[in-house]
């Protein structure tokens, strides 16, 4: 059937809610931890998951040891053949930012116009900045005071996927085959996804992060990360003539080398790049 304009205004509105609720729950993941999850608090906002997945009638739903939640919606009836079908969307945000005590404010029938943060007051974003922003005119817009992560990354899919199980146990007549859930914790560091129980997912899953409505991507960005020490010999600078090696200075030749077009800001689509995240 057609999703009515009833239930698209209640998708929407559930989402939101939920979303609001969600971005409050600190669940910044830490990259200097090898143990899953990395940060007990991404806990916290799996166990109100756990409770909220009740409500709305899913079943064989338990969230374990790694903090992994997972639930399973039956399929409706006449639909049980149907092929199997996962959503995952992750528990932590990122740890570049602070995600502690996000306070979401939400802007009302977006106008075009600069979007100022009220507790950094020299950041401004822009549609020079965001063109994406564009497509957003007369809709809200949310964002963070300025200070924090919103977290959208990726409690926004988190939401709205709780939302679309909301929506499949309100309205029966939307019918679907068998779905599985899963919500992980430490995608951020990328450790988390290591310890996923395949044989609680479906076959063919469908991460719920980012991107616009409409849009499907059907592949995986893949990245390797390597530390690199560099040891130098420390010496007075008064007398360090053959004798010193900068540490700070062999680094900054060695990236030196690295191909000036293969960055981030000039690659795109299949592209690879070098990226140095941290000096």
């Amino acid at each position: 059937m057609a999703i009515t304009k009833e239930i698209q205004d209640f998708l929407l509105k559930n989402a939101v809610e939920r979303f609001l609720r969600y971005v409050k729950i600190w669940t910044t993941s830490d990259e200097s931890k090898e143990t899953v999850p990395t940060t007990e608090n991404q806990l916290d906002l799996g166990k109100l998951l756990v409770e909220e997945l009740k409500e709305i009638n899913l079943e064989d739903i338990i969230q374990d040891e790694y903090g992994f939640v997972y639930a399973f919606l039956p399929p409706s009836e006449g639909f049980e053949k149907t092929e199997s079908i996962g959503l995952l969307a992750h528990l932590d945000t990122s740890p570049a930012v602070s995600g502690k005590n996000v306070k979401p404010v939400i802007h009302r029938n977006y106008d075009g116009k600069n979007i100022k943060f009220t507790k950094v007051q020299d950041l401004i974003l822009t549609i020079e900045d965001s063109p994406s922003l564009e497509d957003y005119i007369g809709l809200d817009i949310i964002t963070s005071e300025g200070d924090t992560l919103l977290g959208a990354d990726d409690k926004a899919g988190i939401a709205e996927i709780m939302a679309a199980c909301n929506a499949w146990d309100k309205y029966p007549e939307l019918k679907h085959g068998p779905i599985t859930i899963c919500f992980t914790t430490d995608e951020e560091t990328g450790i988390g996804i290591d310890k996923v129980d395949r044989k609680k997912l479906s076959k063919i899953c469908y991460t719920v992060d980012g991107g616009v409505i409409g849009e499907l991507e059907f592949e995986c960005y893949d990245a390797w990360l390597a530390h690199i020490r560099f040891i130098g010999l420390s010496v007075h600078p008064g007398y360090a003539k053959n004798k010193m090696l900068n540490a700070i200075q062999i680094a900054s030749m060695f990236f030196s080398e690295f191909p000036e077009a293969e960055t981030p800001e000039h690659t795109e689509k299949r592209e690879g790049y070098f990226h140095l995240s941290q000096l």
